[in-house]
């Protein structure tokens, strides 16, 4: 007799466990597709994903940050700004044009040079009634020393003052140059009466001229012509001795000479002497680095912005006027010179400038 059919299995009640994605519909021939994952499980995914590439980001930002050069504020604290006041610069105070002192019993001061000065310390966090200009003799640039108000010799922040780029300064531990910011070359003056030509240093062998001491006309001079050479600490002197027939002739640099063959119309005359070197005008921070950094980021950015019309404002307020009785010589170079960016650490989001090739000296 045959047995009745068993009815099927009936699935007992309980949790459904899988050991993995519920296989996708079969193909067309019938082989299973690839496992549908859970939308949770895709979105678990990518999330882990997004922290690790952060993660990573991050780390690496952290490295570089912590390794990189400092950053502004870390130069300003490093450089002693943050405790300081007020700035004092060193200037000259008898060059027209240039850094003149008003004869006003002030301790006022305008010139190019000024303007520079001015221009470097507003990027310090310094406006103008917060720095302090000390006049400084030639010979005082190197070691930073000038005259407070009480005659006494005091160390100042900086020194902006006619200050010539040379290879032994810049081997001095105590100077500390900034990019230049002013081109200019060596000249003579002479009296207009009776009338000369001096194309070469060479001319004055034999005269009496005179220049400022240790500085790199008074160099040139000795090794180009064996003229009978005084040395003084102020230019202004030179002139003084020179409209009193005291010298023949005086040399130094055109931008510093042709202030006062403006102020003299007709009493002396100005003249190329042709020679190839190029005066670099600097500014001295000397061994406080951070400082010296700041001040190249200053002139990086007067340069490199071209909303940044300071420098060519101080230079037609102060240089153009003087061009006009010095038709026949090169007093200054009318652009800045070309600037890089110094090694000063920013973020990839904040703004930057362009960074150009300079032409080598």
């Amino acid at each position: 007799m045959a047995r009745p059919a068993e009815d099927p299995p009936v699935p007992s009640e309980g949790p459904d466990i899988r050991l993995g994605p519920e296989p996708g519909p079969p193909s067309a021939f019938g082989i299973p597709s690839e496992p549908v994952r859970p939308p949770r499980i895709r979105r678990f995914r990518l999330a882990a994903w997004v922290a690790l590439i952060l993660a990573a980001l991050v780390v690496g930002a952290s490295v570089m940050w912590v390794n990189g050069p400092p950053t502004e504020a870390e130069l300003r604290e490093q450089a002693g700004l943050f405790t300081k006041d007020r700035l004092r610069i060193g200037v000259k105070a008898d060059t027209p044009g240039i850094a003149l002192q008003e004869k006003t019993g002030r301790r006022a001061f305008t010139g190019f040079d000024i303007q520079i000065a001015y221009l470097v310390a507003a990027d310090l966090g310094y406006p103008p009634d917060k720095v302090d200009f000390l006049a400084i003799e030639t010979e005082d640039r190197a070691r930073m020393q000038a005259l407070d108000d009480r005659g006494r010799f005091v160390r100042v922040d900086l020194v902006v003052a006619s200050f010539s780029v040379t290879r032994a300064r810049r081997e001095d531990p105590a100077v500390g140059f900034s990019t230049p910011y002013l081109y200019t070359e060596q000249s003579v003056v002479t009296r207009s009466v009776p009338p000369v030509k001096i194309t070469s240093l060479g001319q004055l062998a034999g005269e009496k001229v005179c220049t400022l001491g240790t500085s790199t006309s008074e160099k040139e001079l000795e090794s180009a012509t064996r003229a009978v050479v005084t040395a003084k600490n102020l230019i202004s002197d030179c002139m003084t001795g020179l409209r009193g027939n005291e010298f023949d002739a005086v040399t130094t640099d055109a931008a510093i000479l042709a202030g006062f063959v403006a102020e003299s119309p007709g009493e002396l005359s100005h003249h190329d002497i042709a020679l190839e070197k190029t005066e670099m005008w600097a500014v001295n921070a000397g061994s406080n680095h951070a400082l010296r950094t700041l001040v190249d980021l200053a002139l990086y950015r007067s340069y490199a912005d071209p909303q940044d019309q300071r420098w060519e404002e101080a230079y037609r307020t102060y240089l153009d006027p003087l061009l006009t009785a010095s038709p026949s010589v090169n007093v200054a170079q009318a652009e800045q010179p070309c600037a890089l960016p110094p090694a000063v650490r920013r973020w990839p989001w904040e703004r930057t400038l362009p960074v150009q090739e300079c032409p080598s000296r």
